[in-house]
């Protein structure tokens, strides 16, 4: 199976209970990382196939598709999907797994040359 590589990145702020970030929508908090990566990479906005975002513990009004409203805030086009995975402590950690194992299936699973060619 094919690699993925992880060429750059950029978080977000912890923040803790009640704390500077509370009066902070996430969406709105998650769409700045992936501002900064498409301002760091021109070209990168159309080529962006689907975002995934770890958020844990979103609630009230944050208890949606995070990944979706973030990536529709940072400017992405609205055809591009998003996933929001809640691990809890783990969320960032599983969504760059759920993006590496769907970068690697996605290669896996093209016709390779050799089957174009014949």
């Amino acid at each position: 199976m094919a690699e993925a590589f992880i060429c750059d990145y950029v978080r977000t702020p912890i923040g803790r209970y009640a704390g500077a970030l509370a009066s902070v929508r996430a969406d709105d908090l998650a769409a700045i990382p992936i501002r900064q990566l498409v301002a760091r990479h021109p070209g990168l906005a159309a080529k962006v196939e689907e975002v995934f975002l770890g958020c844990a513990n979103q609630a009230g009004e944050d208890n949606r598709n995070v990944a979706r409203m973030a990536l529709l805030l940072a400017g992405l086009p609205d055809t591009v999907p998003g996933a929001t995975v809640n691990r809890l402590c783990a969320s960032g950690m599983e969504a760059i797994a759920a993006a590496a194992r769907a970068i690697r299936r996605a290669i896996s699973s093209a016709p390779s040359q050799a089957a174009w060619s014949r």
